[in-house]
């Protein structure tokens, strides 16, 4: 079996791709591996079709229903009935479609159309090509700011470091070598001696050997568990399956009941027959599927507006019933920028509360007659690879080239925090002339810089690296009163303060200095400490209160993370997320967590912080959880986040700074990168099913009544109080509009402080059923009641009564709406009459009711006719009774049951 590079030695590596790296490949090579291997890109997951929206949106019980009544419509030569359901599935298609369109077309707008060149040493000759033209043992040359055009095994480097954190979720750049790594199961984060696909060079130069291109990379790996991870059917689509099942059944079972039962009675056969249509036309809510669709697709809108782009309707929904987050940390929850946050020497203490702010200007700190703190920032600035600005505005010359700081991301951090205590780079480097450099190596951990000084004759040599090596090359110590011996206590105790901050997941550096008579003394030699200088990559400012709001809602946020498991609790305990004393796990106790005990799993699932997780063991936490009963919300922005954004309930990509492959995967995509911007989108999930709730409570029970008013009709040998065409026109005018006004109500201010629902609960529950049927009776009852007494007490006319029966129903209907009001709420001044889109919907539904009498064609085909001045008054009476009676069962009876929060509209 072929031996993995990095365990090989550069030469074996050389020899197994036959190359040599002062030649690199030749044209007829290049081509013969091309042709093996293919192009150096990963498998682009395609966007969404228009024809695969299209088709999206005629799939759903409640469509396949609307279109069963269509067809039988039209096998029984009722073209107008089965014309009108199809304008009906037309318009439900149309909103859905233009939404998802337009959601498809925002995420092409924030695909990168810059191409990533490379530079390879070819027939001798180094030249720049496209990076998906390299192939399988090319030399590629690198060098700082280089993205790496594929996996890489290094030959030679000097002081080359990586920024990984796309790929691995480690925060810090990776430093590299060359040397053979030895043991059976090497994360990738510590394959030392190779630069993976898609990660970028932050520092140092150096050249190495392409040893996999494309999919077989380990970004291309990544990709393949994003492309290979289910996506989940979200919550809303179940329950509206699940709601559509029921009516399936409800559908069937009258009409089947109320149809056997007429031909039993000797009623006509067709007749019969006709009546079953007109009850599964009542039974089905024709508006649903579109008002849910309009609710959703201004949910989506009202989000785009808060900077988060949905890329699916059902998604919206899905955030509301979140109960788990799952987040990165670095750029999720951090700033994805070191920062520093201490310095320690002898004599002070500059951190947080006195300097070193994590966001924000800093200012300078005085300390009367104290050297150590100038000297130790000054040597930070000294001992410096970094710019912060571009050579040519430090010689005043105009240019194009961006002043944005160059170098290691560390170093840039060192230098923003000493500019920030008055220092200046350039006239720094002015007064303390570079002369000579020891660059950092991973032998040593340190670097050094030696600088001509004014007035001194000695060489001032400036030294910085990791606090335990500095430490140890130490023999004197800095104070205010001179050197003194750095003897064992002071080793122990300098050791324990570094310790100290290392627990607490500081990066911490360690700052000396001495003095040389010329560049080849030693530097590391006898050095007086100056202090400590700790770093961390800060916490988002508004982060904290977005956790906060979560927990608040009874939504639990995870930290899942492949940074250190130090740094991850320090950032997890500032933002909130867990208490200091909190367990963290890291990704080797993660191991087959499909088949661990119960015990383990139990404790898994409690852990709020988890560290160095592989992207294999994100997608098995994100199936745990899922497992366990959560709605799940995966966050991330790197490559090694997109399988389980992709398996996730809701992923959610940042815009910003999010790789593609992220975006992709994700249902959400946040284009201001801000965590608040989660909350604002689960606060309007939550807003949108109860907003679905309530109109489908509305919906039902209008429906309801419609099937009692024909059943009841039938069952007691009356004429039919109302046909086919009129239930399908006030499914259509009475029920959406209103419907509509209902589903974009803003949400009470405390939805965000009520617990999630039970993932399990349905649109509507048994208490929500009990109030169809109490609503659906008592508008049975005004309407039947209108009817009969037309029919027998004042004897009108067959079309008059039936005119009667068809009015009162609309005007109950429309009135109906105002029996939608939240719990507890004023009977008169409330939500539902604040709403401005009601009133709206209640003119629009006069007019079109109206137009039934006042245009002859729309009269002739509805068969509707004045009901004249005893009709009207039944249609009043009949009207406003269920009104009435109906908030006195909101007032006494049911909302003692279900309560419900007060919304609001814009």
């Amino acid at each position: 079996m072929k031996s993995s590079p990095y365990l090989q030695t550069a030469h074996q590596v050389l020899d197994t791709e036959n190359v040599r790296p002062e030649n690199g490949l030749g044209k007829k090579e290049i081509a013969e591996r091309r042709r093996r291997f293919g192009r150096n890109v990963l498998r682009r997951s395609k966007s969404r079709s228009v024809w695969n929206i299209l088709i999206d949106q005629f799939t759903g019980l409640i469509v396949y229903l609307l279109a069963g009544a269509m067809l039988l419509s039209f096998y029984l030569g009722d073209w107008t009935e089965g014309s009108a359901i199809a304008v009906v599935l037309v318009l439900n298609a149309a909103i859905g479609f233009s939404s998802e369109y337009r959601a498809v077309q925002s995420m092409e707008s924030l695909r990168k159309l810059s191409q990533v060149k490379a530079r390879v040493r070819r027939d001798c000759i180094a030249t720049v090509i496209p990076a998906e033209d390299i192939v399988p043992g090319d030399i590629v040359l690198l060098e700082a700011g280089d993205i790496v055009p594929a996996d890489i095994r290094i030959v030679d480097c000097n002081n080359l470091q990586c920024d990984e954190s796309t790929l691995t979720g480690e925060s810090l750049p990776i430093a590299k070598t060359n040397d053979i790594l030895s043991g059976d199961d090497i994360v990738l984060g510590d394959r030392f001696n190779m630069v993976f696909k898609g990660t970028a060079v932050t520092r140092g130069d150096g050249f190495g050997i392409v040893t996999a291109t494309g999919m077989a990379t380990e970004l291309g790996h990544i990709a393949d568990l994003a492309e290979t991870a289910d996506a989940e059917t979200t919550p809303l689509e179940k329950r509206l399956d699940k709601l559509a099942g029921q009516l399936i059944w409800v559908t069937l079972g009258l009409t089947l009941f109320i149809t056997l039962s007429g031909i039993y009675a000797g009623k006509d056969f067709l007749l019969m027959v006709k009546t079953g249509v007109a009850l599964a036309i009542a039974a089905v809510p024709e508006g649903l599927p579109i008002v849910a669709t309009v609710a959703l697709a201004r949910g989506m809108a009202r989000m785009a507006r808060r900077n988060a782009l949905i890329k699916n309707l059902s998604a919206v929904e899905t955030l509301g019933a979140t109960t788990v987050i799952m987040t990165d940390k670095t750029g999720t929850l951090t700033e994805n920028r070191m920062t520093v946050v201490r310095l320690r020497t002898s004599t002070v203490i500059l951190d947080e509360t006195n300097a070193f702010g994590t966001t924000g200007a800093t200012r300078p700190v005085e300390t009367p007659n104290d050297p150590t703190q100038e000297i130790a920032l000054r040597t930070a600035m000294l001992c410096n690879d970094a710019v912060l600005i571009s050579p040519a505005s430090a010689t005043g010359t105009k240019t194009n080239i961006s002043s944005a700081p160059i170098g290691d991301p560390m170093e840039i951090a060192l230098l923003e925090a000493v500019t920030k205590q008055g220092y200046d780079q350039k006239t720094l480097f002015e007064d303390f002339p570079l002369v000579a450099k020891e660059a950092f190596s991973a032998q040593t951990r340190m670097m050094a810089t030696y600088h001509h000084q004014p007035d001194n004759d000695a060489l001032f040599v400036a030294v910085k690296g990791a606090s335990e090596a500095v430490i140890d090359c130490c023999t004197d110590l800095l104070t205010i009163n001179g050197k003194v011996p750095f003897d064992d206590k002071l080793h122990h105790q300098w050791t324990e303060f570094a310790t100290e901050m290392t627990s607490e997941g500081l990066r911490v550096l360690g700052l000396a200095m001495k003095e040389a008579r010329s560049e080849n003394t030693a530097p590391y030699e006898n050095l007086t400490l100056l202090g400590l200088i700790a770093l961390l990559d800060p916490p988002r400012s508004d982060v904290a209160s977005a956790i906060k709001a979560c927990h608040d809602a009874g939504i639990r946020t995870v930290m899942v993370t492949g940074d250190h498991a130090g740094t991850a609790h320090n950032i997890a305990r500032q933002v909130g997320l867990c208490r200091s004393d909190a367990p963290v796990l890291e990704g080797r106790d993660l191991h087959d967590v499909g088949n661990a005990a119960e015990h383990k799993r139990e404790a898994i699932l409690a852990t709020p912080v988890l560290a160095r997780v592989s992207p294999e063991s994100k997608l098995d936490l994100v199936s745990l959880h899922q497992e366990s009963g959560a709605i799940v919300a995966m966050t991330g922005d790197g490559v090694n986040d997109a399988p389980a954004l992709k398996k996730a309930d809701i992923g959610i990509a940042m815009g910003q700074r999010g790789t593609e492959v992220a975006r992709e995967a994700a249902d959400m995509v946040l284009r201001d990168d801000a965590f608040p911007s989660i909350v604002a989108a689960m606060h309007m999930g939550r807003v949108i099913f109860a907003n679905i709730r309530t109109f489908v409570i509305y919906l039902m029970s209008c429906n309801f009544s419609e099937i009692l008013i024909v059943g009841l009709a039938v069952l007691s040998e009356l004429p039919l109080p109302l046909l086919p065409l009129q239930i399908l026109f006030l499914n259509l005018v009475t029920d959406v509009f209103p419907a509509f006004a209902l589903g974009v109500g803003e949400g009470a201010k405390g939805v965000m402080k009520q617990p999630p629902r039970d993932p399990a609960e349905p649109i509507l529950g048994a208490l929500h059923w009990m109030r169809v049927i109490i609503y659906g009776g008592l508008i049975t009852a005004g309407t039947l009641g209108a009817f009969i007494l037309a029919h027998t007490v004042f004897a009108l006319g067959e079309q008059e009564a039936l005119s009667v029966s068809f009015l009162t129903l609309a005007a109950a209907q429309l009135l109906h709406v105002f029996n939608m009001r939240a719990s507890g709420s004023n009977a008169l001044i409330n939500d539902v009459s604040r709403n401005p889109f009601v009133w709206g919907a209640l003119a629009l539904c006069c007019v079109l009711v109206g137009a039934t009498l006042w245009i002859p064609s729309l009269s002739d085909l509805l068969m509707i006719s004045s009901p004249g001045p005893t009709g009207w008054m039944l249609v009043a009476g009949g009207s406003i009774a269920p009104l009435i009676l109906g908030q006195l069962v909101h007032a006494f009876v049911l909302h003692k049951k279900i309560p419900a929060p007060e919304t609001t509209t814009k």
